[in-house]
């Protein structure tokens, strides 16, 4: 007799056959502009490590620290017993760098997307999203029960009309953004988004989880990038990828925290964010602040290895930014580009459906700050090489 779940067999062999079959890779040891992933040295072009804070001594000792005086874990959510002085100085400081009145601290990106969305709004509302959004956005949007409408990528004009058709009586709107889209690295129209929400009375919200640590003065972001301060309802912010450890932000007025503290699913029925975690992440913060160089090395990275890739002849299709993808198409003949690339001594995995659109499939590169010239001419020398054999190049 076979098992209930058995189907999936099948469904996995789909996948297989269909190059859309993850196999991730395990690391050895701390992650770097050089690692070790299943047993072999590589330049990492995977990490979303924007400013090589990960591994840094400082904020290792921070971390070490906390666990010896605090502990592992809190043993609670915040609302019931879980919350520590430390868990609001971070949200301070947070708020501070996204130069919002308040802030409130998750336990990830995604939590603080999907539980935000879901907290403020309800089945007569409606979303309008934009068609490249992350999934967490997505997800928030299905679990607010709101009617969902999609405009085309980066088309304000498209957003407008959408809030336009949907605008009724006592009806809220959500327009909602990434800052910086993840697998294609091009940036948001921002201003021109402010300004159609601001038209349409309606609440603006952006995912800046590739942006905050990359762009803007300090890395305060996509709204500081495009001088918007006061002028986006909500601010999405992880710290996860520049800040280098884990959790997720919700910046934005007193009373939206507040709410959430009240409503915030994710923040009500998970326990709070470990000592060493909350530590690590404040000293990334005054990191960010003592060493403004970091910001600059991973910008001058970003531009090099992009003038490479396109000299070489690749697709980096829109990429504003140090997510810079290398558009193949197929999906199977991606699988076989990042592998090589892999044995090559380059690690920067396949991106397929249901990531991307079927047809677009790429592998993803992010340069970080700690990468050297030399690991980036490596890289380089490795995607002509690795290019040329696979018939990806002229």
């Amino acid at each position: 007799m076979g098992h209930a779940l058995d189907y999936l067999k099948d469904e996995l062999v789909e996948l297989e056959t269909n190059g859309l079959l993850l196999h991730p890779r395990t690391m050895q040891g701390p992650t770097g502009a050089r690692a070790t992933f299943d047993g072999r040295e590589v330049i990492n072009l995977a990490s979303n490590n924007y400013l090589g804070l990960s591994n840094h001594p400082r904020m290792n000792r921070a971390a070490e620290e906390a666990a010896e005086r605090f502990g592992a874990g809190t043993g609670a959510v915040r609302t019931i017993a879980g919350q520590m002085q430390m868990h609001l100085d971070l949200e301070e400081r947070f708020a501070a760098f996204k130069h919002a009145d308040a802030a409130l601290l998750f336990q990830s990106g995604f939590t603080a997307n999907a539980g935000t969305v879901a907290a403020i709004l309800g089945p007569d509302d409606v979303i309008v999203s934009d068609r490249l959004n992350h999934a967490s956005i997505i997800d928030g949007a299905r679990l607010s029960k709101a009617e969902i409408k999609v405009f085309e990528h980066r088309d304000p004009a498209d957003a407008e009309r959408l809030l336009t058709e949907t605008a009724k009586p006592g009806r809220r709107q959500l327009l909602i953004t990434d800052g910086v889209f993840s697998m294609d690295g091009d940036i948001a129209p921002l201003a021109d988004l402010v300004e159609v929400a601001e038209r349409r009375d309606a609440i603006m919200m952006i995912d800046d989880a590739h942006a905050s640590g990359v762009l803007g003065t300090g890395g305060a972001g996509t709204v500081d990038h495009f001088g918007l301060h006061g002028r986006v309802d909500i601010q999405v912010g992880t710290l996860s990828k520049a800040i280098g450890v884990l959790g997720g932000f919700i910046a934005g007025p007193p009373h939206l925290i507040e709410w959430l503290q009240n409503r915030g699913r994710p923040y009500l029925f998970s326990t709070s964010p470990p000592p060493p975690v909350v530590a690590a992440c404040i000293e990334a913060l005054e990191i960010i602040r003592d060493e403004p160089d970091r910001l600059e090395r991973l910008w001058s990275n970003t531009r090099f290895l992009k003038d490479g890739l396109h000299e070489l002849g690749f697709d980096t299709g829109g990429s504003e930014t140090p997510i810079t993808p290398v558009i193949t198409g197929d999906e199977t003949a991606t699988q076989t580009f990042a592998r090589r690339l892999f044995e090559e001594g380059v690690f920067c995995p396949a991106i397929v459906y249901p990531t991307v659109a079927k047809g677009r499939a790429r592998v993803r590169t992010i340069v970080t700050a700690d990468h050297t010239p030399e690991d980036l001419e490596e890289a380089l020398a490795v995607f002509d090489r690795v290019g040329k054999e696979l018939g990806l190049l002229g």
